[in-house]
């Protein structure tokens, strides 16, 4: 099949998703509606709602559903690795199963890929202040600082690293080895894309935040675990040990095509 501009299906959208039996339909009909899409893995991670029985549901009624089960809670990080060795798209992103991001806003996420120009795209919640839901200045304030700290060793100038839109090319994220638990993903997967010397960008994305009563999870202890990612993926962890088989930067499916059309 083939979506609009003649393009095929690449995009995978890997949901990880625990106890979010209340978000988690509207979350996969909002992503399905996007052009380019040619699964939705959703992860649930031993949840104790009805948020596994929910994805089953939804994975019987939507073909480009697929539901994978942990039998124990193993979180966020854990969730999503699992997500990523079961994806087959050229492009893979990240979708929180809370509707904190935007579904709406994926295709400007993954514009810089399917354009040949970047590698890997963070959506950020800083670069263009776009409609964010104001919450805690703790947290705002611990984000800058793990940013800060995580730019000093990757001497890459991100600006949002804990965004939880993250887009790849699939060939890089399957390839990576993730070592990390809990929150700990964001840290080290961009530790370990910067190992690479690939293209990334960065696109302003809005932000509805959660408070802590309607279901955030992520907590001042997530923010000491990132302190030591940040060292251990950074320092500790060569490029050799980070991924299965190094992906090669300079080659890019969706660049080729550009390339190949700007010859005709």
């Amino acid at each position: 099949m083939h979506s609009e501009k003649g393009r095929p299906e690449c995009l995978s959208i890997v949901i990880p998703a625990y106890n979010e039996e209340k978000t988690l339909l509207a979350v996969v009909h909002r992503v399905l509606e996007i052009a380019y899409v040619r699964e939705v893995v959703i992860v649930d991670d031993c949840s104790s709602d009805g948020t596994g029985a929910l994805a089953d549901d939804l994975s019987r009624l939507y073909p480009k559903v697929k539901v994978l089960h942990h039998r124990n809670n193993r979180g966020k990080t854990k969730a999503l690795n699992t997500g990523f060795q079961s994806t087959t798209g050229e492009i893979v992103i990240v979708q929180d199963a809370d509707l904190e991001y935007d579904p709406e806003e994926i295709g400007d996420v993954i514009a810089p890929i399917l354009g040949g120009d970047a590698d890997v795209v963070y959506g950020s919640r800083f670069l263009v202040r776009k409609a964010a839901r104001v919450l805690y200045f703790y947290h705002y304030l611990a984000n800058r600082t793990l940013t800060f700290l995580s730019n000093i060793f990757t001497n890459v100038n991100l600006t949002d690293v804990e965004t939880g839109y993250k887009a790849f090319r699939g060939d890089i994220i399957r390839n990576m080895i993730i070592d990390s638990s809990g929150f700990g993903f964001e840290i080290e997967v961009t530790a370990k894309i910067a190992k690479l010397n690939c293209a990334m960008y960065e696109v302003p994305i809005s932000y509805r935040g959660r408070t802590y009563d309607e279901g955030k999870k992520i907590g001042f202890k997530d923010g000491l675990a990132a302190l030591w990612y940040i060292i251990k993926f950074n320092l500790l962890c060569s490029t050799k040990n980070a991924y299965r088989t190094l992906p090669a930067c300079g080659s890019h499916p969706f660049r080729e095509l550009r390339q190949t059309s700007e010859t005709l």
